[in-house]
């Protein structure tokens, strides 16, 4: 601490008290977007220009332009991949940029932005993605992060690197713990995760080093003590390497937040005009991945050259090292603006010095310069293998709205663009294991040697026991056989003496029977007649007893019944009483009801007076400005329910926002949900479009939800009979079931059948593209798989294909991707067995016929698809079968994107049924 005080006043190292700056600053905890899901494109990994690495080409090449690479020392060409990120206005630019227009204007459905040059004139600049003030952190991880993790992963290098202004979300986009809400979990966090998802902890490792570049000085981040690292360069491979920095093996998750959380406190900060908590240092985040790779090519070697002699086939172990580096850089700024003096001066002077090296070398490499200045500070001689070199790099400018720094934004726009222009040549990072290898072939001789031994020994032990047991038998059965004959002769003996005997006892029985019958005839005539009399005397007795018994308990039945009416007229006189007094009870809960209701009817016709009004000044104004030819139809409510449509609609909708938070502070969320249900139909559909049009912000969603939105809109669902109802409540829920939590609510409640019934119903495409829409995002959670197929979500997927319009397949499609992708996890993880339920329900065929789409949108997600189900070995016959297995291969070969064309490699070459297969058909993938 000591050491931190003496860089003057503005200088934090207390990790503390920098989280209560990041409290206050960055607010970019709300900036969520309307759509989580990425638009996937393969990102090219850089690095600086060295000798020892192969040329660049004049002209960028394709991403991803090769399945593999050899070992041999050549690449595949890919170009730096270069994403905006627009940073929302704060409360200061509120305030002081009140009466001016934002200098950005964003259009990210064709991934450009406009930069306002004075009320007259704008230049157009074109990037790989366009993010509005409202995306998520999830959605900037996956566009531009995942697909360098991804490569990473498969023995890449690669790297993620923030540029931008002062303030403008670097370190929010990058660094964000998200300690408090997961939502807010920066690129680190999420890249870590996927990592340590994908490896195994049993034979593969992941190490850390968090360093800091300030002053031109490298310093550990992890050991403070380490404050000055020197650089090195391989001679051979112009590879850079810190070997003096601090390198961390990561098991688990938490603690690689315990390690980023020690980093950022003894991370360099300061309090400046332009930000309460400005970075001043460059962060340097690498991650070293080694994998073991399965499954290789057995190698052959041969002794002497001799073809005679083959040495005997061993599969050595192929290790792949990967290395992820992700680079906060400070941000650039103006003396005059930041207000930086004394210590935070100087830091500022050396933060521009560096960022300027950084720039001339894009500028070289952008320009094909025979000359790269990488030695010109140490941050570009550590991202040298970053730009023009062998790694892939995703880079991220962060800007902000306010007019005042269009100087500084226009700069971060033409470094990116600079940027682009500047390509790479990824190479593989994969080796042998010998070591391994001979150290596996040592214990197996050992263990085989000792198994020859003990089988040996075990052998001489069974002849002797056979023989004993031999001997032991033979004595055996000639003791057997003599006993058996004695028992034989005795047992003849005595049956021979039984039969005499019997013989005997007959005769004499036989002569006692012939005495015995003629003193029984006298007898019987003497007692016959004195019998009869007795007989019937004995009769009428039991007779007599019998009638006794039976009137005794009549008696007895009778007095129970009598019993019984008492009780029953008793407890009639206590229910008498009990129904009276529930009675007076329940008509004075009638009587509050009444009331009750007379008062809540009051406040629904001032609701829809209200509405209705707001609905005609929006017409109003909309023909009036129709009438003076502007084309700006910000507060008309058509308007707002395109927005409701399309959420990712440029600024110049900023005025349906405000019409609809002002009816939402006036009104109140309870009192608009009690609209929808009014009996006036065009009451409801507007009430309907509102709501819609608050769930498409992500704050207010929990609200909806909380206040009973959703069960209301599943009602509309459920009893009303309109089409424009029914389009703009599927598109609500469609919002809604972004959040997990919202989706098992959905499914709770009946969601599935109920949409499933509004495709049945529906006519409209766009209806039925917000219903396919709300099925597909809940067909992304792990946990409803079964209960979605249960209740019919697969099949009214499947059902509205026959729409046949392209944004309704697209949806379809994206249903079933997310679909088999939880499937792949789930069967990967082992908490499924059997075939997919996608098969079992008869999507295979469609999924096939799908694969070659002209539309783009839908060719990517069922390719996709295809490769999840090609991921469980149960599903490979049925592949087969339905023809996907020579999709599989058209993928593996001819897919535009390197990630789907990886994956469908590695699935095919990980089926054992696949691989016979395609060994009969004498094809190679």
């Amino acid at each position: 601490m000591a050491a931190a005080a003496g860089f003057g006043s503005n200088t934090y190292r207390n990790a503390a008290h920098r989280s209560s700056l990041k409290a206050d600053n960055k607010s970019l905890a709300a900036n969520q977007s309307f759509k989580s899901s990425p638009s996937s494109s393969s990102s090219s990994s850089s690095s600086f220009k060295s000798r020892s690495l192969q040329p660049r080409k004049s002209s960028p090449a394709a991403l991803g332009g090769a399945n593999g690479v050899a070992r041999d020392g050549g690449g595949v060409p890919g170009r730096v991949r270069v994403a905006v990120r627009l940073r929302p206005c704060n409360a200061e630019e509120l305030a002081a940029d009140a009466d001016f227009a934002d200098c950005v204007e964003l259009q990210p459905e064709l991934k450009r932005l406009k930069l306002r040059k004075n009320n007259w004139d704008t230049d157009t600049y074109a990037f790989d993605e366009i993010f509005t003030e409202f995306a998520s952190q999830k959605r900037v991880y996956e566009v531009v992060a995942k697909p360098v993790v991804e490569s990473v992963l498969e023995g890449y290098n690669g790297t993620v690197m923030a540029y931008g202004q002062t303030g403008t979300g670097k370190t929010y986009t990058l660094g964000k713990l998200g300690e408090e809400d997961t939502a807010a979990r920066g690129i680190m966090v999420r890249a870590m995760e996927d990592i340590l998802g994908d490896i195994s902890l049993e034979t593969d490792s992941v190490s850390v080093s968090y360093l800091q570049l300030y002053m031109e000085t490298i310093q550990d981040l992890l050991d403070p003590s380490n404050d000055n690292i020197s650089i090195v360069e391989d001679p051979k491979t112009g590879d850079v390497s810190l070997p003096g920095a601090s390198l961390v093996e990561v098991r688990d998750q938490q603690s690689f937040l315990e390690l980023l959380q020690l980093g950022e406190a003894h991370r360099f900060a300061a309090n400046t005009k332009l930000n309460t908590e400005s970075s001043r240092s460059h962060a340097i985040l690498m991650v070293n991945v080694k994998r073991y790779v399965k499954e290789k090519d057995p190698v052959q070697s041969m002794e002497n050259g001799s073809n005679s002699h083959l040495a005997r086939t061993f599969k050595a172990p192929v290790v792949r090292k990967g290395k992820l580096v992700v680079v906060d850089l400070a941000g650039s700024e103006r003396i005059d603006k930041s207000g930086s003096e004394g210590h935070t001066l100087e830091e500022a002077k050396s933060i521009n010095l560096s960022l300027s090296a950084l720039g001339k070398c894009i500028n070289a490499l952008a320009e094909n310069s025979a000359h790269i200045p990488v030695r010109d500070s140490k941050l570009t001689r550590l991202l040298r293998d970053s730009f023009g070199g062998t790694a892939r790099t995703s880079l991220v400018i962060t800007i902000g709205p306010s007019p005042r720094h269009r100087g500084e934004t226009m700069s971060t726009i033409m470094f990116g663009q600079r940027a682009m222009k500047v390509e790479n040549m990824l190479k593989l990072k994969e080796e042998f294991d010998y070591k391994s290898l001979s150290r596996k072939l040592e214990l197996q001789l050992d263990k085989l040697i000792a198994e020859h031994e003990r089988q040996q020994k075990a052998f001489d032990d069974e002849i002797e026991r056979i023989h004993a047991e031999s001997e032991m038998q033979i004595a055996e059965s000639e003791r057997q056989y003599a006993d058996a004959l004695e028992r034989e002769r005795m047992k003849y003996q005595k049956e021979y003496m039984e039969s005499i005997k019997k013989i005997e006892e007959q005769l004499v029985g036989d002569q006692r029977k012939h005495d015995s019958d003629s003193a029984t005839v006298a007898q019987n005539d003497y007692y016959s007649n004195g019998e009869v009399s007795s007989i019937s005397a004995l009769k009428e007795v039991a007779d007599l007893k019998k009638l006794l018994e039976k009137e005794t308990l009549l008696k007895k039945a009778a007095e129970e019944e009598l019993s019984n009416h008492k009780r029953q007229l008793y407890q009639s006189k206590l229910m008498e009483a009990s129904a009276t007094s529930e009675i007076l009870k329940l008509r004075k809960l009638l009587e509050d009801e009444s009331r009750q209701k007379d008062k809540l009817e009051g406040e629904i016709s001032l609701l829809q007076s209200q509405l209705l009004q707001l609905s005609l000044d929006a017409d109003e104004r909309r023909r009036r400005l129709d009438r003076a030819g502007s084309g700006n139809d910000s507060n008309d409510l058509d308007c707002l329910m395109a927005q409701v449509k399309n959420p990712q609609l440029s600024d110049s909708e900023n005025g349906e926002k405000a019409s609809v938070a002002k009816l939402f502070e006036q009104v109140g969320l309870h009192k608009i949900l009690s609209l929808l249900e009014a009996d006036d139909v065009d009451v409801r559909i507007h009430a309907v479009k509102v709501v819609a049009n608050l769930a498409a912000e992500e704050a207010n969603q929990q609200k909806i939800v909380e206040a009973g939105g959703l069960m209301s809109l599943l009602n509309l669902l459920r009893s009303s009979d309109d089409e424009t109802i029914h389009r703009v409540a599927a598109g609500a829920i469609a919002n809604l079931a972004m959040n997990e939590t919202n989706q098992e609510l959905i499914m709770a409640q009946g969601g599935i059948r109920l949409l499933s019934t509004t495709a049945t119903n529906a006519g409209d495409p766009q209806t039925l593209r917000m219903v396919a829409g709300a099925i597909a995002n809940l067909c992304g959670n792990d946990k409803l798989q079964t209960m979605l197929r249960g209740e019919g979500g697969i099949k009214a997927l499947l059902g509205m294909v026959h729409c046949g319009h392209p944004d309704v397949l697209a949806q379809v499609a994206r249903g079933i991707a997310n679909f088999a992708k939880c499937e792949s996890r789930a069967s990967a993880q082992g908490t499924k067995t059997g075939r997919s339920l996608l098969i079992e329900d008869g999507a295979l065929p469609w999924i096939v016929q799908s694969a070659n789409s002209e539309a783009s949108a839908i060719r990517r997600h069922i390719e996709l698809a295809l490769c999840h189900l090609a991921q469980h070995e149960v599903n490979a016959k049925d592949m087969i079968s339905g023809g996907a297995l020579w999709e599989l291969v058209r993928i593996s070969r001819d897919c535009s994107r390197e990630d789907i064309r990886t994956l469908a490699h590695r699935s095919l070459a990980s089926s054992s049924t696949f691989k016979a297969e395609l060994r009969r058909l004498r094809m190679d993938y």
